[in-house]
């Protein structure tokens, strides 16, 4: 369900291009908290971060007619949840990644720490890398970015979960 406005995206973009590619993000992400709402009963605040980020920026590409604004949505979503869990450790003493895996593992207190800057360095770099990818390296190119935002973002974090779990398998032998 998290893919669903990434695949609607996607499609619409090979279709129609990226004015209406954004638009169509934007009702599938509407109708994606809509859904969960009914069928959760409540959302996720990164999945409301999510939407307010696409209607903003993606109101912003659509109304002045310039794709830089989408471009920039998948950085700001990545460095907000950077932001989010930076401060939540500095400054409520909360560890992000612990608190959604401790009750399927347990691990070392030093280890913890480490797999949440884990993830908020990753959130970082891959921030950089949208950039990077949107505006030096396929600048003119919007089939490029998109191409790279639906299957080489999904590759980094894949290869980023295969890492984390060598990582984590590690720590979890010495527990046992």
């Amino acid at each position: 369900l998290d893919f669903f406005p990434l695949i609607l995206f996607f499609v619409a973009f090979k279709w129609q291009g990226i004015f209406f590619a954004t638009s169509v993000a934007i009702v599938a992400s509407i109708a994606q908290i809509a859904f969960l709402r009914w069928k959760r009963g409540r959302v996720a605040v990164v999945n409301w971060l999510s939407l307010i980020i696409i209607v903003v920026f993606g109101g912003a590409t659509l109304i002045l007619q310039d794709e830089v604004f989408i471009k920039w949505k998948p950085t700001i979503i990545y460095w907000s949840l950077a932001t989010a869990m930076l401060v939540a450790y500095r400054f409520f003493d909360k560890n992000m990644i612990r608190l959604a895996m401790e009750k399927q593992v347990q691990l070392p207190e030093h280890v913890w720490v480490r797999l949440h800057f884990m993830w908020i360095t990753f959130w970082l770099v891959l921030g950089f890398v949208n950039l990077f990818v949107a505006f030096i390296l396929f600048k003119s190119d919007n089939d490029a970015w998109v191409n790279f935002k639906a299957f080489g973002v999904t590759g980094l974090m894949l290869v980023f979960f295969i890492a984390q779990a060598f990582y984590l398998s590690k720590h979890i032998k010495d527990e046992a």
